[in-house]
This record gives C-alpha cells, sequence and structure tokens, in this order.
C-alpha cells in the first residue's frame, strides 16, 4: 500500500518510546525517515534512536534552554516548506518537555502542526489542539519521596 508522503511545512511531534525502542511505531519510524530535520531535546539520545533504526537526517538541539532561538529557526524551515519533526527523550513533546512553545508559534504563523502517536496516547490531541496545560496533573510522574507519594495518590 502507497501511503501520502508527509506535508510540506509541517511540525510533526513524534512520540518516541519511553524505555523499550521497539515500543516506537512504524508511522513515527516513517516520519522520522521523511521529514527533512529532526528537532530533538537530547541530540546524542535522539541521535542514537535514529541510528538504531538506520536513519540519518540532520539534527537541531531544542531543549528548554534554547526553545525560544530554535523555535524561530524551526518556523524558517517551515516557510521553507521543510517537514520538522519535534521529539523528546522519551514520551511526546510538549508533556513534562519543550515543544510547547514552537506548537504555540506554528499554529500562530498558520502552520500546520500534527501529532504521531506513541507510547501515551491518551494526550495526543492535546498539543496540536493548542489546549491549556496548566492544570494538568500525570500520575506517571509520582515524586520519589515516599512520604510525597501517599499525598499525591491520593489527590
Amino acid at each position: 500500500m502507497d501511503l501520502p508522503p508527509l506535508t510540506p511545512s509541517t511540525l510533526y511531534l513524534v512520540a518516541t518510546p519511553i524505555g523499550n525502542l521497539e515500543d516506537i511505531t512504524l508511522r513515527a519510524l516513517r516520519v522520522l525517515k521523511e521529514c527533512d530535520v529532526v528537532a530533538a531535546e537530547d541530540t546524542r539520545h535522539s541521535g542514537q534512536l535514529l541510528k538504531h533504526f538506520g536513519i540519518s537526517k540532520p539534527l537541531l538541539s531544542y531543549f528548554q534552554f534554547n526553545e525560544a532561538k530554535r523555535s524561530e529557526e524551526i518556523i524558517e524551515r517551515l516557510r521553507r516548506g521543510e517537514k520538522v519533526a519535534l521529539v523528546t527523550d522519551a514520551g511526546s513533546p510538549g508533556i513534562s518537555d519543550p515543544g510547547e512553545r514552537v506548537v504555540k508559534a506554528a499554529i500562530a504563523a498558520g502552520f500546520r502542526v500534527e501529532s504521531i502517536p506513541g507510547p501515551a496516547p491518551w494526550w495526543q490531541p492535546s498539543p496540536p489542539a493548542d489546549c491549556p496545560r496548566t492544570n494538568f496533573i500525570s500520575s506517571a510522574f509520582f515524586p520519589t519521596n515516599p512520604a510525597s507519594d501517599a499525598t499525591s495518590s491520593s489527590r
């Protein structure tokens, strides 16, 4: 079956495996293979992921302390018609990881933003829909302090 090509000028939010590389989806692999550039929270970590699957793409660092500057660069790439994949070290971009700023900028500039589901598909619709995440609580990130665990799980 021939799949349609990726859409130019699109920011793809690609969920990556949380722990086990075999959890990556075929769709995520296709986007990573066919995109023009991969914006990554940690290029070393994402480089290992790409290498494991035999994918060679330019990597652009995108993390908490450079996301303002890099968001502008990504928007410029989208203006040129590039297909940009955004990945984090594990899970979905924008959830306890960088990504929200560039998603908002892409939407404001009129570009398409598409989520590629992965290990946490229950959250996938929110980032491209620009839903507020200020009151989101993920029980997947319980505190490591045993005294805090009891109060966290009772909320």
